[in-house]
């Protein structure tokens, strides 16, 4: 009786609502609103305040009495913001690749996707992308008196080489990893994805040794007639153990699976690479 009472409780107020605005739902006030990903635009980072390509997508703004906004910022590598501070502090949620931040006299520190970065109010700092990787964060900020940052100078190249926390003075910063230093300005994702998963993993799986995956790369590589990307595995296979004998006989024993053509081809790639020495 008492789910019946509040059933038709509820419905007799409906109708009595209808009957108020002619018949209609009464409107509401948008207490919910949803931004969808196509609505927003994506555009370049200021270079006044950046080094390198950046891209910005604001999320949110501050909209009284909240005074909290938010944007994505993805950092293509070696990419970096000015020295800034914000008045309220801010806070970084890294949500894809490796990037780094430093505070004014403290050292460079390294962040990764999952990480949050809590800054305080006032303090000097910057943040970016590793040499070798993009980066890509969420940012959420309060403004104060309407201000939400105070832009400074920028990181010069020294001050964004500088040691890494626990790294030795005068130690070399990180290598770009293979696929970065080849195509990570121009497909950056692309870049990470085959660094992480295809030599971060696989080429790491201990059920095959590094020497044979190379032999076994080379020879898919030939009989798939890929010359540019024989070029550098036949490098890599010399760096894994396999002599320029054994790449050789490799090269005629597919001759015979893989067609003569192929073999022809590779054998001038590797009378380039092996002449490279």
């Amino acid at each position: 009786m008492q789910i019946l009472a509040f059933v038709l409780l509820m419905s007799g107020a409906a109708v009595m609502v209808m009957a108020d605005s002619g018949g209609q739902p009464a409107p509401q006030t948008e207490k919910i609103r949803i931004s969808k990903a196509a609505d927003r635009a994506v555009r370049p980072a200021p270079e006044q305040y950046f080094t390198g390509q950046a891209q910005v997508e604001m999320l949110f703004g501050a909209e009284a009495p909240a005074r909290a906004s938010c944007g994505r910022v993805t950092f293509q590598p070696g990419a970096r913001t000015a020295w800034h501070t914000h008045p309220l502090g801010q806070t970084l949620i890294v949500t894809d690749g490796v990037g780094r931040v430093q505070e004014w006299g403290g050292p460079v520190r390294e962040i990764r996707a999952g990480d949050v970065v809590r800054i305080a109010p006032g303090v000097k700092h910057w943040h970016g992308a590793a040499p070798g990787s993009a980066m890509t964060h969420i940012a959420i900020q309060e403004a104060l008196d309407g201000r939400t940052v105070e832009w400074m100078e920028k990181v010069s190249d020294e001050q964004y080489g500088a040691p890494q926390a626990g790294q030795a003075p005068g130690a070399a910063a990180p290598k770009p990893r293979p696929s970065q230093a080849a195509m990570g300005n121009f497909a950056p994702k692309l870049a990470q994805i085959t660094d992480d998963v295809l030599y971060g993993d696989i080429w790491e799986r201990p059920e095959l040794s590094k020497r044979d995956r190379s032999l076994a790369t080379v020879a898919a590589l030939i009989a798939l007639n890929r010359p540019d990307q024989l070029r550098s595995h036949l490098r890599i296979a010399r760096q894994n153990g396999l002599t320029q004998e054994e790449l050789i006989e490799a090269i005629t024993h597919l001759a015979f699976y893989a067609g003569w053509p192929s073999a022809v081809t590779a054998i001038g790639v590797a009378r380039e690479v092996f002449g490279q020495k």
